[in-house]
C-alpha cells in the first residue's frame, strides 16, 4: 500500500498560519513523470548531439521552467536524471516551480569518499530536500561518427533514406554507435532496477532524459512494438504523467499537449492532492 500523499510543510508557518490541512487518505497509485529535456544548443543547431554533453539553450531553460509549471502541484518524491547536463538543468529548472519549495539535492556514488562528503546530518534538512540521481544508464542514445555533425548536411552526403535507418530503425547502428535496441537494454534494466521499485514502495517519480532513452522506456511501460516505439515523437521539456497502479502502469497524459489540461487526465487522488496544495499555498500568503 502506498504511503500517504504528505502536503509540503515549508508552504505555511504553523505559528502564523491557520491548521494546516489534513493529509489525505491512503491511496495505492503512484505517479512517475516523464520529460524530455528542454532544447539543447545542439538540437537548436540541428546536430546529432547522442552522448555529448551540452547545455541548454534560452528556449530550452524556458520550456524547463513551463514543465515545472505544469508539475507543480503533482507529488514528487525522488528525482532521476541522466548524466548529461542538459537533463540535469532541466531537471533542476523544473523543481525551481514546483509548489512544495523543496531543495533538488544532487546524489553523488561515484566513491565512497563522495558519499561521505556530501552526508546532510539534519533529518529536518533532509525531509525539505528532493534526492536528485544521476545515471549514465539514462545518457541519450550514442551516436558514434555521427555526433557532432548536421543532420541535414548528413543526409546530402549519405542519402535521406540511410540517415533515417540509422535515426528510426530499432536494431540499425550508426557507424561506432548504438542502435536504438542497445540504447533500450541499458535503460529499460535501469528503470526495471532502480525506478519502478521506487514506484512500488509508493514513491512518487520524475524521469528526466532523452529522446532515445525516454522511447526505450515508453515502450517498456506502454508495451509497443518495434515498429510503433520508432514513430513515437517526444517534444522537448513537456511532461507526460503515468499512474502506476496494480502492477501496471497507465498512460494520463499526451507528449502533444500544450497546456495542462491537455497533458493530463488527473486521477480523483491527484485532483484532490492539487487542489489541497493550491489551498494550503493560499493559506501561506
Amino acid at each position: 500500500m502506498n504511503p500517504t500523499f504528505k502536503c509540503c510543510s515549508s508552504l505555511y508557518d504553523p505559528v502564523v498560519s491557520p491548521k494546516p490541512i489534513q493529509s489525505l487518505e491512503h491511496t495505492d497509485e503512484s505517479t512517475l513523470i516523464i520529460v524530455r529535456h528542454g532544447e539543447s544548443m545542439w538540437n537548436e543547431k540541428n546536430l546529432f548531439t547522442g552522448c555529448v554533453d551540452v547545455p541548454l539553450t534560452r528556449r530550452g531553460v524556458e520550456e524547463a521552467i513551463e514543465a515545472g509549471r505544469r508539475i507543480s502541484t503533482m507529488p514528487l518524491d525522488i528525482v532521476y536524471t541522466s548524466a548529461l547536463v542538459r537533463s540535469q538543468m532541466t531537471a533542476m529548472l523544473t523543481l525551481t516551480q514546483h509548489c512544495c519549495q523543496k531543495v533538488p539535492i544532487i546524489i553523488h556514488k561515484e566513491n565512497a569518499e563522495a558519499e561521505i562528503w556530501s552526508q546532510i546530518y539534519s533529518e529536518d534538512t533532509k525531509n525539505q530536500s528532493i534526492p536528485v540521481v544521476k545515471a549514465w544508464q539514462l545518457n541519450e542514445r550514442m551516436y558514434g561518427d555521427l555526433q557532432g555533425l548536421n543532420k541535414h548536411e548528413t543526409a546530402q552526403v549519405f542519402g535521406k533514406e540511410q540517415v533515417l535507418r540509422w535515426r528510426r530503425t530499432y536494431e540499425v547502428r550508426p557507424p561506432n554507435g548504438e542502435s536504438l535496441e542497445m540504447c533500450l537494454q541499458r535503460a529499460v534494466t535501469y528503470f526495471k532496477e532502480n525506478i519502478e521499485p521506487q514506484l512500488m514502495a509508493g514513491k512518487h517519480v520524475m524521469v528526466v532524459a532523452h529522446a532515445n532513452s525516454l522511447r526505450s522506456i515508453i515502450m517498456y511501460l506502454d508495451n509497443l512494438s518495434p515498429q510503433e516505439v520508432i514513430k513515437l515523437e517526444l517534444s522537448t521539456g513537456v511532461p507526460m504523467l503515468y499512474i502506476y497502479k496494480d502492477g501496471k502502469f497507465i498512460r494520463r497524459g499526451s507528449p502533444a499537449g500544450t497546456k495542462e489540461a491537455g497533458v493530463y487526465a488527473y486521477t480523483s487522488n491527484l485532483a484532490l492532492y492539487k487542489d489541497q496544495m493550491l489551498l494550503q499555498g493560499n493559506l501561506s500568503k
